[in-house]
């Protein structure tokens, strides 16, 4: 049938791509140090040195989640594939739909391993802790940044990633003042990192009867989430902690109690916060957990030695300096000033479709043009 055959030769065009990513994933290389790492870990002395041994597990762990990611990939090309012939032999146009969508998960799946062959830094593989804060413009500006929240939350659906709210500080009348939040998934701050930064919006204000345009920021941090075991000097006199009533909502406990926690790093002035939990003590887990992953991603992105380095000054956030402007008037457009990489399609954007942006950046970075 011509809808079949059609899919065949596009699926089948599809395979060269396969067999680049397998040679960008130097696959046999990977399959080989892995051996070599199961049999050092299977001597008897392996733990005699705990910090080399968990160093020497966690780079086996994410080379074989490389290798099982691949493999689920070709696996999925193959049945998609097979599906095809079975139902143009059958003559069946039931299985349309059906096919459709396998070809469309594959395409998503050869895209972003793509994208994980360009990721190389030491937190690339971890978590993701986006933190949103809107810019002066006051309610326009806090509906940008709930905006921008609900983008992030959509693209991290597009990738079967998982999200939970930490914290949400909601505006007077609309949007959001600031808002924290993770994103639970392999290499998500990999991906995400090229977030970080200033966002423009350019539209006619749904809060202006004048129906003028309007000009708003809003400011997204993306730090990794740091582990337990993480080594990072905090020092308890270092840090001051406040409890408040939770302000959003979350059933009548959250709201009642002040389980909320703040914590302040007093060198640098960093303030982390979480609502979201049930007891003063998550709150706090969560709110230490980021803190110490805004000043790991703060010291990485200084060049830093220490943690102690860092000045409070470092942290201001330039609004003139934004890294990518969405325009919805006079005319539709995403554009990234960094990379250049723009796209007509702004609705397909705020509907979660980063992965051009996310590409274009790490490209760039992998080139060192960033």
């Amino acid at each position: 049938m011509l809808q079949y055959e059609e899919m065949r030769l596009e699926f089948e065009g599809l395979k060269p791509r396969l067999n680049e990513l397998a040679a960008a994933l130097n696959l046999e290389n990977l399959k080989k140090e892995i051996a070599e790492l199961e049999e050092k870990s299977s001597k008897p002395d392996f733990w005699s040195d705990p910090e080399a041994a968990r160093a020497v597990r966690q780079k086996s762990g994410d080379m074989k989640n490389k290798v099982e990611a691949f493999d689920k990939l070709a696996e999925s090309f193959d049945d998609a594939l097979t599906m095809i012939e079975l139902a143009d032999e059958e003559e069946d146009l039931s299985l349309l739909p059906e096919i459709r969508a396998l070809a469309a998960k594959f395409k998503s799946g050869l895209e972003t391993q793509k994208l994980v062959t360009l990721l190389s830094g030491e937190y690339d593989g971890k978590n993701a802790i986006l933190t949103f804060h809107a810019g002066a413009g006051g309610t326009e500006a806090m509906d940008w940044a709930e905006m921008l929240c609900r983008m992030y939350n959509r693209w991290a659906e597009r990738h079967d990633f998982k999200v939970e709210l930490l914290d949400c500080l909601d505006g007077e009348e609309a949007g959001i003042k600031s808002a924290s939040m993770l994103i639970r998934g392999a290499n998500a701050y990999g991906f995400l990192k090229s977030e970080n930064g200033v966002h423009r919006l350019v539209r006619v204000s749904p809060f202006d009867s004048s129906g003028r345009r309007h000009t708003s920021f809003a400011s997204l941090e993306v730090m990794p989430e740091i582990d337990d075991d993480t080594e990072i000097d905090v020092r308890p006199e270092d840090l001051e902690t406040e409890f408040y009533r939770a302000s959003g909502a979350g059933g009548q406990k959250v709201n009642k109690t002040s389980s909320a926690v703040r914590v302040i790093h007093k060198p640098t002035g960093i303030v982390c916060a979480c609502q979201t939990q049930r007891s003063q003590n998550q709150n706090r887990e969560y709110a230490l957990r980021m803190l110490k992953s805004k000043l790991i991603e703060i010291k990485e992105r200084e060049h830093l030695e220490k943690v102690s380095d860092i000045k409070g000054e470092q942290l201001q956030i330039a609004w003139g300096a934004q890294i990518r402007s969405y325009v919805f008037m006079p005319y539709t457009m995403a554009k990234d000033h960094r990379t250049g990489f723009e796209t007509g399609n702004i609705n397909a954007v705020m509907d979660g479709e980063l992965d051009g942006f996310i590409n274009a950046y790490l490209k760039a970075l992998s080139l060192g043009d960033i």
